[in-house]
């Protein structure tokens, strides 16, 4: 059936009586006024609303209504409706409308929905689907909208709901309809609190006017902003809410998430064998870990929700079919890694946390639905020691993420560390503050030694030793990309602040076990100085444009401002040309605050210009009312660093 087309006219702002396709709650959303946005936002959603129905035997129906409204090109890809399913989750019902600025309304039918497997062709996740309509190239002014119906089996007695992306919202609310004699309690996160409205055993929580929220710099997740709504359900008495469970603290979750995983990490006899070749030369209990570690890090990484939905995506596949596929998506590797090490008689436990965001969870809400990733935690002996070694009631843990290829052993990535994750070891379980590294093991250390001709023409080598996650910054990029590409990026780089440069005998070194990152070229930059009427030469001693985070400016921040734990070191030599002397140093500079540090200082030695400099950044979260200061600190760092040297040729 090819879709339905149906044009309607405007009645004092309101469409005409609508045909028996289109729901009335669709053509009155499309006649909502909305405020003049800014140039900049792509779309408003009109409306947004999600009505769920808990049934006693743990079947959870949910209710979906969204409508947007396209403001440009770009909000044209927001135009989309989509729903997952699985075994245990159903899609009943999928179906979009498309109403034109002029009033025409396009309707979607079955045959206009897509109905692909998520994954591909890999077999420990084909059951997972997703059905979606996607209208083609819409018009700006255009609204899309539609609604759908999903049955699912919950695994919790919980729910919660995001009142908006980063878009405006006109309306935006979570609808919750118990059994009778239930009850609800709710919290909102990012949001003044919200009393919900009441009926009987129904309660709504709404927010109007929500603005648009323009991701700012060095900022946590959207997802960590946005008003959230956390549920919890509680039936009366000894009522069962089908085989789900209700969390009444963090030992609740661990012990549900266990026991979820419980049988899934025995070994085969070819598992037991492969870790019996890894550990064959590893001399102490850390380097047997280590063998193991790196070899899962290897396992292909298929990115899967945790989260999917109410509770289908927190089981590991058994870690036999992991190891023989070779991929697996977080917990899948996790729990890779934790049969393995049994094999090898060392215990280790599964840890969720929130990946991309340090703050993102709350610890007054136990629930598994507020992390979207798993780790490890191995237990070790006093004999192991490193910076992301940390006691807890289950013993000495040593924290590791297997799907971060690009972090070793001993190391976190920079956005979980400080976060709160759940330690699921059974009863002895809770919520653990993840360790954190000090500035000094996240060190970039940079050395330039050049030569300045006297027409300004510059040769120079660079040398430079990373460490921690500055070195992780610096392996992902060589790792994900081809050296032509890792070339192509470190010219764009000395692009900032060096005229052409053009890089030869470029030399990678990745101690990937010592965590450390090094690299040595050679550039040169014609007319990296400014020649001036035959006499002046003017340069910047410092060459190298410094890594620490930039602010644009902005008249008032909103969100909180994210620094990261670092270290950065500049050694700078410049020989001058032959007939010059230095007319004009720049300044020393130094700066001291509750997140940083900078020195810079300028010193002449024979024919040579030095610059030394360091940056020390504290791991820290400060309130977006500390914008201007922050921005002073490191626009103040950046001006030093910039300065000019002016040479004088002599005997002119």
């Amino acid at each position: 059936m090819l879709p339905v087309a149906v044009c309607l006219t405007f009645v004092s702002g309101l469409m005409a009586a609508p045909t028996k396709e289109i729901p009335s709650w669709v053509l009155e959303v499309s006649s909502r006024s909305i405020p003049a946005y800014a140039g900049k936002v792509p779309a408003t959603i009109l409306l947004s609303e999600q009505h769920v129905v808990v049934d006693p035997s743990g079947l959870i129906t949910t209710h979906t209504r969204m409508a947007l409204k396209i403001l440009t090109h770009e909000g044209q890809r927001q135009a989309v409706a989509k729903e997952f399913y699985f075994n245990g989750r159903r899609v009943k019902q999928l179906h979009a409308w498309l109403v034109a600025p002029n009033g025409f309304v396009k309707t979607y039918e079955k045959n206009d929905v897509s109905d692909i497997g998520a994954f591909g062709e890999m077999e420990l996740y084909n059951d997972i689907r997703v059905r979606a309509i996607k209208p083609e190239n819409p018009e700006i002014g255009a609204v899309f909208a539609y609604e759908s119906e999903v049955e699912e089996n919950s695994l919790f007695a919980q729910d919660q709901y995001e009142f908006q992306t980063n878009l405006p919202a006109v309306q935006s609310r979570y609808i919750l309809t118990l059994p009778a004699g239930w009850a609800a309690s709710g919290v909102v996160f990012n949001h003044d609190p919200i009393p919900p409205v009441v009926d009987g055993s129904t309660y709504t929580w709404e927010l109007k006017e929500l603005p648009f929220r323009e991701h700012e710099e060095h900022s946590p997740s959207m997802e960590g902003l946005v008003p959230r709504l956390a549920v919890d359900f509680h039936p009366p008495g000894n009522v069962q809410f089908g085989t789900s469970t209700c969390f009444r603290s963090w030992s609740d979750v661990s012990q549900w998430q266990s026991q979820l995983a419980a049988g899934q990490d025995e070994a085969s006899p070819e598992m037991a064998a492969k870790v019996r070749e890894l550990t064959a030369n590893a001399p102490t209990e850390y380097a047997r870990i280590q063998a193991i570690g790196r070899y899962v890090q290897a396992v292909k990484y298929v990115e899967i929700l945790m989260d999917l939905f109410h509770g289908g995506g927190y089981k590991p596949h058994a870690a036999n079919l992991v190891f023989r596929k070779q991929y697996g998506d977080c917990k899948d590797k996790a729990n890779l890694m934790r049969a393995l090490l049994k094999a090898a008689g060392v215990e280790s436990y599964l840890v969720i946390i929130y990946s991309g965001d340090r703050n993102f969870v709350r610890e007054q809400w136990p629930s598994p639905q507020q992390f979207n990733h798993m780790i490890l935690a191995i237990r070790v002996s006093d004999a192991t020691n490193a910076p992301t070694v940390i006691a807890s009631a289950a013993g000495r843990l040593l924290l590791f993420d297997p799907t971060s290829v690009t972090t070793p052993m001993g190391d976190l990535p920079w956005f979980e560390q400080g976060s709160w994750a759940l330690l699921c070891a059974g009863p002895q379980g809770s919520l653990l503050k993840m360790p954190a590294t000090r500035p000094e093991a996240n060190l970039m250390e940079v050395t330039v030694e050049g030569t300045l001709s006297g027409a300004g023409d510059l040769s120079a080598s660079l040398s430079s030793m990373r460490t921690g996650q500055s070195a992780d910054l610096e392996r992902a990029q060589h790792f994900y990309g081809t050296a032509d590409q890792f070339r192509a990026e470190l010219e764009r780089t000395l692009a900032r602040t060096v005229k052409g440069p053009a890089i030869s005998n470029l030399d990678v070194q990745d101690a990937f076990e010592e965590n450390a990152f090094r690299l040595k070229l050679q550039f040169v930059s014609p007319g990296y100085g400014q020649l001036m009427q035959q006499r002046l030469l003017v340069f910047s001693p410092s060459v190298l444009e410094p890594p620490g985070p930039t602010f644009s400016h902005i008249s008032k921040r909103t969100e909180p401002i994210v620094l990261r734990a670092a270290v950065y070191r500049k050694h700078a030599r410049m020989k001058l040309p032959p007939g010059f002397t230095v007319d004009e140093m720049p300044e020393a500079a130094h700066m001291d605050s509750d997140f940083g540090r900078f020195s810079l200082t300028f010193s002449q030695q024979a024919d040579e210009l030095v610059v030394d400099e360091e940056l020390t950044t504290q791991a820290v979260t400060l309130p977006a009312d500390d914008y201007a200061r922050v921005k002073k600190f490191f626009d103040q760092f950046d001006g030093a660093d910039q300065q000019r040297a002016v040479l004088v040729k002599t005997g002119s």
